[in-house]
């Protein structure tokens, strides 16, 4: 098998190669480590050519320069690609689902820019993986993903901690966010999942979950960072860090390092160890919770908790027990463990939800013995190292419980000191999660080359869904009158796309709903179109899965009402509503008497008149199609060529009446087909309309000949 190229997305947060901001807010927190470390390791691995981690290019005068920065190298073979889009500011995740779409199309330049598409896509959260599925559909590329966390267990958990259901999802965009995680799981090819429950409890909770695609493979950790006290020196400046909060700063340390979210439960921790005299008596506790100058200055949710945490310091006069630092640098949480471990401390994660814990694996790797909740990862974590106690985290005598269970023996927390050293190395290595993760992906590879060779035995349409990443150049035909109407030069065209390579892309553009294109193509044997351009230029859908292209609907849903519309036209002379089928979401469509209906002219300025914008395409002199005002054949080849990032002039459009008329002006190469209706004859002429002496299939190949998108004898036959 060819070494690999793994494209990897991951757009929230703060991302860059080193330094990296953990903590900073709710969007920079241990997925954003991991996927840096992934791409690393799998980039160092013999098997794998490159990998580009995908993110968002932020350009923030708030923020460093480093992440406007359009790729940044993280190592051998790896290297960290950012895109813009939505706004040039940073936005946490809730708020940039809108400019998702946008992102697939600048996805879908930068991979035509490359020598060779990805083998894989790899999405991490809910946001990358509503970008992964179109990206897989469109693509023909396997989409594997990481969910970090999911829209329902978080949603069950904030509610049983009190909170509002209109206020969550005011917050957490929650409707959206399940709903991509359905989506992502019905076409996923490869789940991976941190730990069993994960899959069972998590994953199960959705309907589209399929256990047989789901694989567990906890993370890696990079033990060359997070080392026990006796193997790595402890910087000197640390201890000041925590010890200037403490009265008595040589007693155990409780540790915990996290974000300052309500799902973290910090202050059931405060109120734990405020409640026990005993823990006070015995240790003090750290709480390293992101960064703040001012709390006034902080996200409200973050705020909210850091308010709460001191309001309880103070609630139980814990000043001098608690430490609670206000910043420090990424290479300081290495050395928080390392001081923790040598006071013979505990770290502490008493999370309500926690899908793995990768704080868990830095602390057992640094020698302190563990306390955390038991849910999710910490159940696998304790199991394999054997070096902790799993607490209720909604009891907080269950968390004073465990804790002292860990510092009230000293012999006891050597072993589990000792047993969560040997368990990272043996269980939570980088190199160990690349082996397994690489097995799956070559298996998933052999799948796909299996599907392919089934598919061409069944004479279907091989390979990628769409061949547009390598497309130079596209014919566009409608299809009644113009591809269709001749089977021996339907069957010459036919065989000319089939033997010109990936390079020449092939369209068509219809006036017929989706369902009518698919069924007329099959009844003319018509291969499966690259892409379909459907109701009158309201619809755009690509290859073998039929994906719609969502960037489309967005661009024309501006301005479109249709019911208002519909109102408006019931009544006028000479128009006649088709029947429903013929009716679609962006598409109005009548039946004309050409003798009564009111110019086109007239008709827009009625519209005009009522407030109302639409695009009118009147054909055949017996049809009128109303369209949201960005709606039509050619603003659709236009928007592909956009999309596709290919000129108007390597588009050749074929076409015999009115309403292929926008497709056939500009700068695309036109052709007219001999058989065309009398409203294109206006159009003779012009230096990049070409009409054909030949009908149908044989006026295209004419066409084609004519532009020297193909050489053919008989083309003028």
């Amino acid at each position: 098998m060819n070494p690999l190229y793994i494209l990897m997305l991951s757009l929230h947060g703060l991302i860059r190669g080193h330094d990296l901001e953990l903590g900073r807010d709710a969007d920079t927190g241990g997925q954003t480590l991991y996927v840096v470390e992934l791409a690393r390791a799998l980039g160092r691995h013999d098997d794998v050519e490159r990998v580009d981690l995908l993110t968002r290019l932020i350009d923030d005068p708030q923020l460093s320069a480093d992440y406007a920065q359009e790729e940044e190298i993280l190592g051998p073979g790896a290297r960290l690609v950012r895109l813009p889009f939505g706004p040039r500011r940073y936005l946490r995740k809730e708020v940039f689902w809108n400019h998702l779409d946008l992102l697939v199309d600048r996805i879908v330049h930068y991979l035509r820019q490359q020598a060779r598409l990805p083998d894989v896509i790899h999405s991490h959260y809910a946001d990358a993986g509503y970008v992964g599925t179109q990206l897989s559909q469109l693509l023909g590329i396997p989409l594997i993903h990481t969910g970090h966390s999911l829209g329902r267990c978080k949603r069950q958990r904030l509610l049983a901690h009190g909170r509002k259901p209109l206020a969550l999802e005011r917050q957490f965009n929650f409707a959206r966010r399940i709903a991509a995680e359905e989506t992502i799981l019905a076409n996923a090819q490869l789940i991976i999942a941190s730990t069993p429950q994960e899959t069972q409890e998590q994953y199960g909770l959705y309907e589209n979950y399929q256990p047989g695609r789901a694989l567990v493979i906890p993370p890696g950790t990079d033990t060359s960072r997070f080392a026990p006290p006796g193997k790595a020196p402890l910087a000197a400046e640390v201890p000041g860090m925590l010890d200037r909060f403490l009265t008595e700063p040589r007693k155990p340390l409780i540790l915990a390092i996290c974000r300052p979210e309500v799902r973290k439960n910090l202050l059931r921790l405060v109120e734990a160890y405020g409640n026990s005299d005993e823990l006070r008596q015995r240790a003090n506790l750290a709480i390293i919770a992101g960064q703040r100058d001012d709390l006034r200055d902080l996200d409200e949710d973050q705020a909210k908790v850091l308010t709460d945490l001191l309001l309880a310091v103070d609630r139980f006069d814990l000043w001098g027990k608690v430490a609670l630092p206000k910043r420090h640098r990424p290479e300081d949480i290495p050395q928080f463990y390392r001081l923790a471990a040598q006071r013979h401390g505990v770290f502490a994660n008493p999370a309500l939800t926690e899908p793995f814990g990768l704080t868990l694996i830095e602390a057992a790797a640094s020698g302190l013995p563990i306390v955390a909740t038991a849910d999710g990862g910490p159940r696998d974590i304790i199991a394999n190292c054997n070096n902790g106690i799993l607490i209720d985290p909604l009891d907080s005598n269950d968390i004073a419980r465990g804790l002292l269970e860990v510092l009230g023996d000293a012999r006891a927390w050597r072993r589990r000191a000792q047993h969560g050293l040997s368990g990272v190395s043996h269980h939570y290595t980088w190199d160990a999660h690349v082996a397994k993760y690489l097995k799956a992906v070559r298996r998933l590879a052999r799948k796909e080359r299996k599907q392919i060779r089934r598919e061409l035995a069944a004479h279907l349409h091989p390979g990628p869904a769409t061949s547009l990443p390598f497309v130079q150049r596209m014919l566009v035909s409608d299809i009644d009158n113009t591809l269709i109407g001749d089977r021996h030069s339907l069957t010459r065209l036919i065989e000319v796309l089939r033997t010109s390579g990936r390079q020449l892309g092939f369209a068509v553009a219809t006036g017929r709903s989706l369902e009518s294109t698919l069924s007329i193509l099959r009844q003319w044997r018509v291969p499966r179109p690259d892409a379909l351009i459907t109701s009158v230029g309201s619809e755009i859908h690509y290859g073998r899965t039929m994906l719609p292209d969502n960037g489309w609907i967005r661009h024309i849903r501006h301005r479109w009402r249709r019911d208002a519309l519909a109102d408006l036209l019931t009544g006028i002379p000479g128009l006649i509503l088709q029947q429903p089928e013929n009716q679609r979401e962006f598409k109005l469509s009548y039946l004309v008497d050409p003798a009564s209906m009111p110019p086109l002219r007239a008709l827009y300025k009625l519209l005009q008149g009522e407030g109302l914008h639409a695009n009118l395409i009147y054909s055949h002199q017996a049809y009128l199609d109303v369209l949201p005002i960005r709606a039509s054949k050619g603003q659709a080849v236009r928007y592909l060529a956009y999309k596709w990032g290919l000129p108007l002039r390597n588009f050749l459009v074929a076409g015999d009446s009115g309403n292929d008329a926008e497709m056939l002006v500009g700068d695309t190469l036109g052709v007219v087909v001999a058989n065309h209706s009398p409203e294109l004859q206006k159009f003779r002429g012009l230096e990049q309309i070409y009409f054909a002496s030949n009908r149908h299939a044989a006026g295209i190949l004419e066409g084609m000949a004519h532009y020297g998108f193909i050489v053919t004898e008989g083309a003028r036959t």
